[in-house]
């Protein structure tokens, strides 16, 4: 399960993810924290797990209160704070040498528009069987190194069951934004044969609307990374035009033995701010998974 959320008012936001892996004995919790400042709050941990009978290890714990309706997230850990978020391109120097500090969370995720589901998956391997994913409102509390803010804002979930590999995708696109009367999620794969499959709904004054095409365009910075989003949802002859601009951009690494090497994977999480068709503001993620060939990102045309 993947939790988002974003406080416009507060200027905090970030996701937390949890996923068993209970054939190879452990589990995969991510805590990442967006802060006011500039700075994010990370920490990633694998925790040895022995059934599947429950979310809750590595600190994170996930309630269902209701099905498809209300779950509570709640956290406490260590994490490490980052004045630059880049430097996690190097994790292993950027978590040695950043402070950590400790954290406490517990919000509450609250059905805004009913689940969509959709499976990602093709012939070339499992990332996302038996998907699902929901527009939600979030209320609850943040306490960093002490200080705590009040959470009141959106978010989106999902869940996934199954065996997921990192490796399978060629890359991918994956965006969403929640707001009080519209919400969107657009997920565009790309294969290395330049065909693509490609998914989304949008949440329209609670109306859960599946699009059957997406374009994605984008504009890089400097490193690769995602700066500028344009996203276009259709469905028969309605259209939502997203534009999204990232104001943190977190690169995150998969690695995976291949033969006597390594297979590398970057998902940069870019934290993004989003115009919806109405002029609206909302908050949400844009997600951009490579492989990486010759140290160059596979989809840089998308």
């Amino acid at each position: 399960m993947y939790f988002q959320f974003y406080d416009g008012d507060a200027g905090l936001g970030g996701f937390l993810r949890l996923a068993n892996r209970p054939n190879e004995g452990h589990a995969e919790r991510t805590v990442c924290l967006y802060l006011p400042d500039g700075r994010v709050a990370f920490s990633y941990d694998r925790p040895t797990i022995t059934g599947n009978d429950r979310l809750s290890s590595g600190g994170l714990t996930v309630t269902v209160l209701e099905p498809m309706e209300s779950l509570e997230v709640t956290f406490e850990g260590e994490v490490n704070v980052l004045a630059d978020p880049h430097s996690l391109a190097d994790p292993k120097a950027a978590l040695s040498t950043s402070p950590t500090v400790g954290v406490t969370a517990r919000l509450t995720f609250s059905r805004v528009g009913p689940p969509y589901a959709e499976t990602f998956d093709d012939d070339g391997g499992s990332f996302a069987p038996n998907h699902y994913e929901q527009s939600m409102r979030v209320a609850g509390d943040v306490t960093i190194d002490g200080e705590s803010r009040t959470v009141a804002g959106y978010g989106l979930r999902d869940h996934s069951w199954g065996p997921r590999s990192w490796q399978a995708p060629w890359f991918y696109r994956w965006a969403h934004g929640t707001g009080g009367s519209v919400s969107f999620m657009a997920a565009y794969f790309g294969n290395p044969d330049g065909t693509s499959r490609r998914g989304g709904f949008v949440v329209d004054d609670g109306e859960l609307i599946r699009c059957d095409s997406v374009e994605i365009t984008t504009s890089r910075d400097e490193s690769d990374y995602q700066r500028n989003t344009v996203v276009t949802l259709s469905c028969a002859d309605r259209a939502w035009v997203f534009e999204g601009d990232v104001h943190s951009s977190v690169p995150l690494r998969n690695r995976k033995r291949d033969g006597d090497g390594w297979a590398i994977t970057r998902i940069v999480e870019g934290a993004t701010v989003w115009t919806t068709p109405r002029g609206e503001t909302i908050h949400g993620m844009t997600e951009y998974l490579d492989q990486i060939v010759d140290a160059v990102p596979v989809g840089l045309s998308v």
